[in-house]
């Protein structure tokens, strides 16, 4: 009789508990976020100077290469030869790429036909230092090269598995500094009066740098416009921009191959630093929220992301050429693990993707938006639990679609705009407004059952030729994914 009485004990127990779970999870009783809410943490981490077809030119299902009896049909004029250049398999670790300002850019998109890539490759060696590593192939322009699974295995994995943008253009048609602006306030300009935005003039090409080259006395440059730091801060919405220290990934001429390093830091504005020199950010005493990449790692760790994250490389790991496609690989993984690993994966989002398509072959001519854009096309991606496993979004992007998931999932859809912000600048429109512009919110599935966690290698096998060696003491790859950053 006791052993039944126990017995009998336990099962009503267990029809209590089960009772008490039910009623938790009853609809009534649900105050979770639903719909585009449950991503509480966004992470933008932006790599360097690939076009999409260099890298997912070959992936199936995607707008890759037209072909022709299952070979690419495309064929570039080659000024040199009077030849064309078809694409073609480069394993090459470290590549040479193309010049990649506003005039390359136009030159490479031709109107519409798509074959400027050789000969503006061509031109840009003239300004080459011979001896310099992204001159070594100067005899033997590579952009037409494109890399295959084999190569980037990690990156062809997260497209698999989560979700592959492959209409993501560059913001404008231009070079990594304008880039990066746009991808914290959709616009590029250059500003005479500090906190005057009617001051600031559209500047494509040159939005002035650090030192200022248009300042005789090397002054900073003014960003007095509205970046969306200011609608987050306002709102009480938490962000961290997260810089690699190390070399800036671009030369500071934006018209140069080749340069000097200039050293880049979280205390150090510059190109992938921009920024802090934003009036919003220092009148409202954020900058602070500016930080060595190592507080990106710790953060992951204790599940303390903040709502929005940047993350910006250094040189080594950029994957600018001539710094080696496998560091930044294996930079990225490190990083999509450290989110995969810790407490907040089940509520983030991680969008990769490249500023800019770094003189390489692409054959799909860019929508025109506006007098700066769209640039050329470069890989997106999308990762998260709610990504819709192996889709490849069609829609059109650019940097300025991240902007409208931050507004739409934490500020109420409140819109980084001119007009409506208290800071009115010339800006005729803002670039999220663009009818063309898809939404971000198509590439997930917010009532699927979790995605699970894709962990890594983190220095994965591949058909890579010609890397560096680096000890791993000095290999910024290896000093950020396999070092433990969390003391």
């Amino acid at each position: 009789m006791h052993g039944l009485q126990s017995t009998q004990g336990r099962g009503t127990a267990i029809a209590i508990a089960l009772a008490i779970v039910g009623s938790a999870c009853s609809p009534a009783a649900t105050s979770g976020p639903t719909g585009i809410h449950v991503i509480r943490h966004v992470v933008i981490v932006l790599q360097e100077n690939r076009s999409f077809d260099s890298y997912f030119g070959t992936y199936p299902g995607a707008d890759g290469f037209p072909t022709v009896g299952g070979q690419p049909g495309t064929c570039v004029p080659d000024p040199l030869t009077s030849k064309c250049v078809r694409p073609y398999a480069d394993h090459s670790d470290v590549n040479q790429g193309g010049p990649h300002n506003l005039v390359n850019a136009r030159a490479d998109i031709d109107g519409g036909k798509m074959d400027g890539f050789q000969a503006q490759a061509e031109k840009g060696n003239l300004s080459c230092t011979p001896a310099a590593p992204a001159c070594t192939n100067a005899l033997a322009p590579d952009v037409m090269g494109y890399h295959t699974a084999s190569d980037i295995p990690n990156y062809w994995t997260y497209a698999r598995d989560f979700v592959l943008q492959d209409h993501m253009f560059e913001p404008n048609a231009s070079w990594s500094l304008p880039a990066h602006l746009f991808e914290v306030s959709q616009w590029s300009a250059r500003c005479s009066q500090h906190n005057d935005p009617s001051s600031c003039t559209n500047a494509p090409q040159s939005p002035g740098l650090p030192p200022d080259q248009s300042g005789s006395d090397g002054t900073n440059p003014i960003y007095a416009w509205t970046d969306i730091t200011y609608l987050l801060h306002k709102r009480g919405i938490s962000w961290g921009y997260y810089v690699v220290e190390g070399a800036e990934p671009d030369c500071e001429n934006d018209a140069a191959m080749t340069c000097a390093p200039v050293h880049q830091g979280s205390k150090t504005p510059g190109i992938f630093n921009p920024l802090p020199y934003f009036d919003t950010v220092k009148n409202d005493g954020q900058l602070g929220n500016i930080q060595s990449v190592n507080r990106f790692y710790l953060a992951a760790k204790a599940g303390l992301l903040p709502a929005v994250s940047w993350v910006a490389p250094s040189a080594e790991v950029s994957e600018h050429p001539p710094s080696p496609i496998s560091f930044g690989q294996s930079y990225v993984t490190s990083l999509i693990n450290a989110v995969m690993t810790g407490p907040d994966w089940s509520s983030t989002a991680i969008f990769l993707a490249w500023d800019d398509w770094g003189g390489f072959y692409d054959h799909v001519m860019p929508p025109a938006v506006d007098e700066n854009g769209f640039g050329l096309r470069v890989p997106g991606i999308v990762i998260s639990p709610y990504a819709r496993r192996g889709f490849v979004d069609h829609q059109v992007l650019s940097f300025d679609a991240y902007d409208k998931f931050i507004e739409d999932d934490f500020l109420d859809g409140q819109r980084l705009d001119p007009a409506t912000d208290g800071r009115p600048d010339p800006r005729l429109d803002v670039r999220e407004n663009a009818s063309v512009l898809g939404n971000l919110v198509r590439d997930f599935d917010f009532n699927q059952a979790p995605l699970h966690s894709v962990i890594l290698p983190v220095h994965p096998t591949t058909t890579l030729t010609g890397t560096p060696h680096t000890s791993a003491s000095l290999d910024p790859a290896v000093a950020a994914s396999e070092r433990d950053p969390f003391g």
